[in-house]
């Protein structure tokens, strides 16, 4: 039987660990901090160095699943600091032991809400050291916030259809291409599963699957000598009136339908408005929701742009011949329920060289995690949705 003498210094010896190990934490959480606080031009950098260094000493490798939290909300500086701390960590650890806390990491991983490349870097880690995790995880983040995460599974997917179609499984093919497909998100990926189906006889309606904005009410040019145009406030940002004219740059401008069949959605003004330089134009579409919710407007152009939704600036990016590629610049807003009107700036420069005479732009409508929202009208079996009406653009203003 336990004396009474021995089941107290049992007790202090346990309150004794107890508040060490309370201590080591709060000094843990107060390096975290240091590191999360760091700014670009060397501010708070020198704290920083030294937080680091007495993270990666004292921390083992129960406490990765804290420093990766750390990463939550950080800034892209900050990012860096605690993922190195994490990868010092555990690189000592996995020398040591060979074995790291893979049900502390992997709970984890299972939040969602936890910044996506701690998540990733937590997953590579758990891989590290447990072989059978790839097979066990990944299959289940082909919806993951965590678009590396999401991609490793659309490529597993895309590994299957490539089985069933070279064991002419056709249709088995197809639907695996098509799952896989709703959840890519990544260029190349689209590309290369649109490719697959279209060689099975199943091509894909990428304007439908990016959630391009096909049709439009278009009006200019107006000027842009001298940039002044970029900053210039034209009638159509004041108030929308698609049967009104205007005083452009070279003469008379009034509002003209306008509808895209490029499977990526780029309107070439050029094309629609007439070839000119140093000049700014506008587009306008009416989108219907059923519902309000959050939204992202994602433009591509290689001209100065901006973008408003429902008369709210979006977005806008004063760069001439910068490119021009999918999801370029995003814009995040509220689309209300009913109709909402997407209103665009497209501003080409006084350059007369061969490659900057695009006048070019793209514009699709999407959640935060690239999902295509299409608008109430514009149904896959009904590609093409109604033309804007002056009428609805009045009412959605």
């Amino acid at each position: 039987m336990r004396t009474l003498h021995s089941i107290c210094l049992a007790a202090l010896f346990a309150a004794a660990i107890s508040g060490r190990l309370s201590a080591q934490g709060a000094e843990l959480d107060t390096y975290v901090q240091s590191l999360r606080r760091v700014q670009p031009e060397g501010v708070g950098h020198r704290e920083a160095s030294y937080a680091w260094g007495q993270l990666v000493e004292q921390a083992d490798a129960e406490s990765l699943p804290t420093i990766l939290a750390g990463m939550d909300g950080a800034g892209p500086l900050a990012e860096n600091w605690l993922r190195a701390a994490v990868d010092a960590v555990a690189e000592k650890q996995v020398q040591q032991t060979g074995k790291l806390p893979v049900d502390r990491l992997e709970k984890f991983l299972a939040h969602r809400n936890h910044n996506p490349k701690a998540r990733r870097l937590a997953y590579e880690w758990i891989a590290r050291v447990d072989k059978g995790a790839p097979e066990r995880l990944i299959p289940g983040m082909l919806n993951d916030p965590s678009l590396e995460l999401r991609r490793e599974a659309v490529t597993r997917l895309v590994t299957a259809a490539e089985s069933s179609a070279k064991a002419n499984e056709k249709e088995q093919a197809k639907a695996t291409y098509r799952e896989a497909l709703v959840a890519a998100r990544d260029l190349d990926q689209v590309k290369a599963i649109t490719e697959a189906l279209a060689a099975l006889d199943a091509p894909v309606d990428l304007q439908h699957h990016y959630g391009f904005v096909v049709d439009w009410q278009l009006i200019g040019p107006f000027d842009n000598r001298a940039g002044k145009g970029f900053h210039a406030i034209y009638p159509p940002e004041e108030q929308i009136d698609l049967a009104a004219s205007y005083e452009g740059s070279a003469g008379t401008v009034s509002w003209k339908q306008h509808h895209t069949d490029h499977e990526y959605g780029e309107v070439d003004l050029n094309k629609a408005l007439g070839k000119h330089m140093g000049v700014a134009g506008y587009a306008l579409a009416v989108f219907e929701s059923d519902h309000e919710r959050p939204v992202e407007l994602r433009i591509g152009s290689e001209n100065a742009n901006k973008v408003w939704l429902n008369g709210a600036k979006l977005s806008e990016a004063e760069a001439y011949h910068a490119n021009s590629a999918i999801d370029q610049y995003v814009g995040r807003g509220t689309l209300k329920k009913g109709k909402n009107v997407i209103l665009v700036k497209i501003c080409q420069d006084e350059q007369t060289v061969d490659w900057a005479q695009n006048w070019v732009f793209q514009l699709r409508v999407c959640d935060s995690s690239g999902k295509a929202i299409l608008a109430k009208d514009r149904e896959p079996a009904n590609p093409r949705p109604k033309k804007v009406e002056a009428t609805a653009a009045a009412d959605a203003s």
